[in-house]
């Protein structure tokens, strides 16, 4: 039996960089991966593939340039599945090769299989040919990430009715002219904003109020208007009760409401299940709640002291980016190694046509907070860079303290927004004040300077407020 200081289970995100880092700390490390090929769903069917199909549809579309040469702009007429996929099937190939170099360099054992505990310490590995091997490690990570949640009511054929990890096997030729898009989270409004930028009619359906709940109130609203600008139906407050198909083959969904919603296609895109079916869990001392989920505490340890979990497989925020770094955190907690952490300053990206991103807190949770804060925005069009690339409707707003004027939240939607946001993610990081961005030259034309100019509309309004006396205590 073989046996090393540390076995990770899963190489998507956090497996990856949980292994590497392990081996970076001289530990003799294992990655045990159940697919054919190593990087998890985000490089096989999530992450990569959505973001470059993403950027296939903004340059085959000629979307970046619609507001310099109209809306009827485009650098290809005919738009098929294959040559969105094209792109696609490109960079995942880099990047499978990018990841067993990393392995490889490192030294870091890939074993093929399922795996199952045996016990709190060993796993068996069931290969594709159905031999079993067990093998053994000091610390385990588990980070198995999540599959969709497949309900029996939705009828999945993987053609016309599908999941998220489905969307890839999508007739070469075909794109469906409506879609229905069931779910409002992160996954379905990329998607169903990606695919109307092609010029597919997409109705989405979600049984919450907003989309997108735990952003910005005002960076959403912006979201919705464009998306309802693409002929993006919402139907908000709804939920599904069935999915069947017409006496056209057309796919029929009802809704509570009584409501039905016709199109050629549904994709389904609500809620993930943890990938912990088959881990037999029990063995080890450890149990997943309904979602599949493992509970972790502040150091991503499991209620057995030497097995840990990260990734999407512990729950929100389930992005690649804060599943690497738990990934990493996790392999060093698991040789007791301190590590600062700041969890409540990760960077959000979502990845939506326009393109979101955010990092500190929102003025909804500022207001129930009961902080006094102020604003400033920056909106693109007001920037020479936002003129330049065509770019119209997106913005910078930045939220600070009134009184200590410390950043509190940077939010942006536009493009670029995921880039952009670093900047402003530094200055909390050091708990910097909005007079960072006053006092920093930025590079001109860029986008980089909205921040100085939401920085002095910001501060601008601050001197009206000067002389108010404080509220008693």
């Amino acid at each position: 039996m073989r046996t090393y200081d540390v076995i990770v289970i899963g190489s998507g995100p956090a497996g990856h960089h949980a292994a590497i880092q392990s081996a970076k700390l001289g530990k003799s490390t294992a990655v045990i991966e159940r697919r054919q090929t190593i990087g998890g769903v985000a490089l096989n069917a999530g992450t990569i593939p959505s973001k470059t199909l993403r950027e296939a549809i903004m340059y085959l579309t000629g979307f970046r340039q619609r507001g310099l040469y109209g809306s009827s702009y485009r650098v290809k007429d005919k738009i098929t599945f294959k040559d969105l996929t094209y792109r696609v099937d490109h960079v995942v190939e880099h990047e499978l090769d990018v990841f067993r170099s990393h392995f490889q360099r490192n030294g870091v054992d890939i074993i093929a299989g399922d795996a199952s505990f045996k016990d709190p310490h060993t796993l068996t590995v069931r290969s594709a040919d159905g031999s079993d091997e067990n093998v053994s490690g000091a610390a385990i990570i588990i980070a198995t990430g999540t599959r969709p949640a497949r309900p029996d009511h939705v009828p999945f054929d993987g053609e016309d009715i599908f999941d998220t990890d489905e969307m890839w096997k999508i007739k070469d030729e075909y794109l469906p002219k409506t879609l229905t898009v069931v779910g409002g989270g992160v996954i379905g409004i990329e998607y169903a904003s990606a695919l109307a930028a092609v010029g597919v009619q997409i109705t989405v359906i979600e049984r919450r109020p907003r989309i997108l709940e735990f952003v910005d109130d005002e960076i959403i609203d912006a979201l919705c208007y464009h998306l309802r600008a693409m002929r993006t139906v919402l139907r908000l407050g709804e939920e599904v009760t069935s999915v069947t198909r017409n006496n056209k083959g057309q796919v029929v969904a009802t809704l509570a409401s009584n409501k039905t919603i016709v199109s050629e296609a549904l994709l389904y895109a609500v809620g993930r299940q943890g990938n912990t079916t088959t881990l037999n869990l029990g063995a080890a001392g450890l149990e997943a709640d309904k979602r599949g989920r493992i509970e972790v505490d502040a150091l991503y340890r499991t209620k057995v002291t030497h097995i840990f979990a990260a990734g999407d497989v512990i729950g929100f925020p389930s992005l690649a980016s804060t599943s690497m770094e738990q990934g990493r955190l996790a392999a060093n907690y698991a040789q007791d190694r301190e590590c600062t952490s700041l969890p409540h300053l990760f960077p959000y990206g979502i990845y939506t046509i326009p393109e979101i991103s955010y990092v500190g807190r929102n003025e909804r949770e500022l207001t129930e907070a009961k902080v006094p804060y102020e604003m400033g925005i920056a909106p693109y069009r007001e920037i020479a860079r936002g003129q330049i690339i065509g770019d119209e409707t997106g913005m910078l707003k930045l939220l600070f303290h009134q009184k200590t004027r410390e950043l509190l939240g940077v939010h942006i939607i536009g493009e670029g927004a995921a880039e952009l946001i670093h900047i402003g993610q530094m200055v909390l990081t050091h708990g910097g004040t909005i007079d960072a961005f006053v006092d920093t030259v930025f590079n001109y034309p860029t986008l980089a300077e909205c921040y100085k100019v939401a920085a002095l509309a910001g501060t601008n309004k601050l001197a009206s407020t000067d002389g108010i006396p404080e509220p008693p205590a």
